[in-house]
């Protein structure tokens, strides 16, 4: 089973269950621990889907809208696949007087998604940043990680067909 395959409800049945199980025992099932039990659950499953936000609700004995709120309101949770290579956009205030929002649009053109979504082929997922904390070298991108600055969009357009096409046969 691959880790973009969907919770399984029996821990007999999944090994990553079973460790998420051992973390939220290590943690006693403490409501408090939600934000790690949350990030070994994305770093086990690769995504939170809802069976498995459901789950968890459930083994903290929270409400289902409490855990779906954290898993939204933190950015670095996703509740859907992602991609094998990231783009993220910074939108923060530097990062949007210098054009940000017209590299977000070329970026979007380009690959005929919009942020926050994942390409069909699974190849790249596009984000946005309120801030990276970069404003000195605005306007920030961030491909695979790898944090660039004074980003143009030549610059962006050429550095997202290196990374699509690194992946590719």
């Amino acid at each position: 089973m691959t880790s973009r395959a969907t919770v399984q409800t029996s821990p007999a049945n999944d090994r990553r269950l079973r460790l998420l199980e051992a973390t939220m025992k290590q943690h006693q099932y403490r409501p408090d621990a939600l934000i790690e039990v949350l990030h070994r659950a994305q770093k086990l499953f690769g995504y939170l889907d809802t069976n498995l936000l459901l789950h968890i609700a459930q083994r903290l004995k929270l409400p289902p809208s409490r855990v779906y709120g954290v898993a939204t309101f933190y950015h670095f949770f996703s509740l859907a696949p992602k991609g094998i290579h990231s783009c993220v956009v910074c939108l923060g205030t530097a990062c949007y007087v210098k054009q940000a929002a017209q590299l977000l649009s070329c970026l979007e053109n380009a690959t005929g998604i919009k942020a926050g979504e994942t390409t069909a082929d699974g190849q790249l997922s596009l984000m946005t940043a309120r801030c990276l904390g970069a404003c000195g070298i605005a306007p920030t991108v961030v491909f695979d990680e790898q944090l660039e600055g004074h980003q143009t969009l030549e610059r962006v357009t050429q550095r997202l067909k290196s990374c699509l096409s690194a992946s590719r046969p």
